[in-house]
C-alpha cells in the first residue's frame, strides 16, 4: 500500500499576471495563502490551470521556487513539470525537487506522444533524475495519448510513482483502474464534475479547478466522501455543478481567471493563444457566480 500524497481537495491554483503580461508574485502568494487559508489540502502549481504551456522555462522554475517558499510545508506542494520531451522533463523535475516541492505531476506526452512502451521508457527515463514521488497525469483530451489500464498497472509496480490524476472522463475507465491497480496507485479526479462517482469508486481526491474559487466547498465535498456520507456529497456536488461545468464554457484556466477578476481578486487575464470570453459566455458566468454570491 502506498501513502497518497494528499487525500481530499488540490487547487489547481492559477497563475496570476500583471497588465503587461509579467507574472504577478504577489498575488500569486495572496491566493497560495487564501487557499491553504480556506481547506485546500494540496496546491498544485505550474499545471494547465497555471498556464504552463506558455511559460518560459526560466518563469515555470521561478514560480516553483516562490511556491514553495510561500507554501513552507504547510500542505503539500505539487508542482507539474511533464514534457514530451524527457531530457526536458527530467530537468524541470529535478529543479522542483531543488526547489523544495513535495512531489510531481506528470502529464503523458502530447503532440508527438508514444507507444505505451515508450510511455514506461519515459517515465523511467524521468524518475532517475528525482527521489521525490509522483502522480502520474491522464488527459487523453489535451494529449491525444490514452493509456492502457495495464500500462498503469506496469507503472503502479515503481514506489515512487504514488498516484494518477485521472482526467478522461470516463467512469468506467476510472473503475477499471481502481480495481486493477488498488492501493499501488492512488486515484484522483481529474473533473470537478466527478468529484463524487470517482471518489465512490476509491479515489482519494481531486486536483481541482474549482476550488481556485470555492476552496472551502472543494475541500467539503471530499471530506464527506471520505466520512462516506456520499449522500451529502452529492448534494453540495449538485449545488455547485453548474458552476463548475461554467468553468469550462471555454478553455481552461480563460473561465477560472475570469471568474476570479469578477470576484475582485485581480488575476490578470491569459497568454495567448488563450483569449478572452465573449460577451455572451461571460454573462453566464457571472450569473452562475451571482447565483451563488460570490459577485455582487
Amino acid at each position: 500500500m502506498k501513502k497518497p500524497v494528499f487525500v481530499g481537495s488540490a487547487v489547481a491554483i492559477v497563475t496570476p499576471f500583471n497588465p503587461d503580461g509579467s507574472i504577478n508574485f504577489v498575488k500569486y502568494g495572496e491566493l497560495i495563502d487564501w487557499q491553504i487559508e480556506n481547506g485546500a489540502d494540496a496546491v498544485v502549481a505550474v499545471g494547465t490551470t497555471g498556464e504552463n504551456a506558455t511559460l518560459s522555462g526560466e518563469e515555470h522554475r521561478a514560480l516553483m521556487r516562490f511556491a514553495a517558499e510561500r507554501v513552507n510545508h504547510r500542505v503539500p506542494l505539487i508542482c507539474s513539470t511533464g514534457s514530451n520531451d524527457t531530457a526536458y522533463g527530467a530537468e524541470t523535475s529535478k529543479a522542483a525537487e531543488e526547489a523544495g516541492a513535495d512531489a510531481l505531476l506528470w502529464v503523458t506526452p502530447y503532440y508527438n506522444k508514444t507507444s505505451q512502451s515508450g510511455l514506461i521508457k519515459h517515465y523511467e527515463k524521468m524518475l532517475e533524475s528525482v527521489d521525490i514521488p509522483v502522480i502520474l497525469y491522464h488527459i487523453p483530451g489535451r494529449t491525444g495519448l490514452n493509456v492502457k489500464v495495464e500500462t498503469f498497472k506496469e507503472l503502479s509496480k515503481n514506489p515512487q510513482i504514488v498516484g494518477v490524476k485521472e482526467a478522461s472522463g470516463n467512469v468506467s475507465f476510472c473503475a477499471k483502474l481502481v480495481d486493477s491497480c488498488g492501493d499501488d496507485l492512488p486515484v484522483y479526479s481529474g473533473n470537478d464534475d466527478l468529484i463524487v462517482p470517482l471518489m465512490s469508486l476509491g479515489a482519494k481526491g481531486v486536483i481541482s479547478v474549482l476550488s481556485n474559487i470555492l476552496p472551502r466547498e472543494t475541500h467539503e465535498i471530499c471530506r464527506l466522501c471520505i466520512e462516506n456520507d456520499f449522500f451529502a456529497a452529492k448534494e453540495l456536488a449538485m449545488k455547485y455543478m453548474s458552476l463548475a461545468n461554467a468553468l469550462f464554457i471555454d478553455v481552461n484556466p480563460v473561465p477560472v481567471k475570469e471568474a476570479l477578476n469578477m470576484m475582485g481578486l485581480g488575476v490578470g487575464g491569459c497568454r495567448l493563444p488563450l483569449f478572452e470570453l465573449s460577451e455572451g459566455d461571460r454573462g453566464v458566468l457571472y450569473n452562475e457566480l451571482l447565483k451563488h454570491g460570490l459577485v455582487k
